[in-house]
């Protein structure tokens, strides 16, 4: 376990579940979740659709995706979660039997995969209330995830999907920021065809409206 902290000490400490947690008492944090690090290469599968979900992953290093594939077959990004994000909260507290989503490594991953249950049974000593409401804390952030992409799909126009896809990545008082798919991830996530979203990215940026080089976009003008 020591081994385990002391290589991904500053990762740990910059997510919700463990932030500010040193010494003992990470240690002892995730003595209790039972805590395994396990290495993922590029296209790897965490998890595999109907498999059963006993654990939650937080990402140390790289990233991945979670999807489901619609009733045609086509792949249909549900979360993109990067270096200090989680996934499978929901699924793991709720003892899913059969995962309804399947889990990518899109590059090298390193991931931290834990147990909450204990958490939920030890009492209301300081540590496992603190994690329970920690952990907590880490469903409701997924709901707010899932409620922006929500309205993305809602949008009837590939422009205002777009609109409101780079809405949710700028950064109050910057103009410029990451979105962190390609193109063919981008159309995924946003529920349209690539080339039909390519098309429109171009129209935007012919407008004047945005510009961008491969994932870093730059809006132009505010009322696009």
């Amino acid at each position: 376990m020591k081994e385990l902290i002391e290589k991904n000490r500053k990762q740990l400490m910059e997510t919700t579940l463990f932030e500010g947690m040193e010494g003992s008492e990470l240690d002892e944090a995730l003595t209790r979740m039972k805590a395994v690090s396990t290495d993922y290469p590029r296209g790897a599968f965490l998890l595999h659709l109907g498999q059963p979900v006993e654990r939650f992953g937080l990402v140390i290093a790289g990233k991945i995706q979670v999807c489901m594939d619609d009733i045609d077959g086509n792949r249909m990004i549900m979360a993109n979660v990067t270096a200090g994000g989680a996934f499978g909260e929901s699924l793991c507290f709720l003892h899913t039997a059969e995962s309804p989503v399947y889990i990518v490594a899109t590059e090298e991953a390193r991931i931290l995969w834990l147990c909450p249950y204990e958490l939920f049974t030890a009492g209301n000593d300081e540590l496992p209330a603190k994690l329970r409401s920690r952990f907590t804390a880490m469903i409701a952030e997924r709901a707010l995830s899932m409620n922006t992409r929500i309205q993305i799909l809602s949008k009837l126009s590939i422009r205002e999907k777009l609109i409101t896809l780079f809405s949710s990545y700028s950064v109050a008082g910057s103009d410029t920021f990451e979105v962190p798919f390609n193109r063919e991830d981008m159309a995924a996530y946003i529920g349209a065809d690539r080339s039909a979203m390519s098309r429109e990215l171009s129209k935007m940026k012919a407008e004047g409206l945005i510009d961008y080089h491969k994932e870093t976009f730059r809006i132009l003008k505010k009322d696009c």
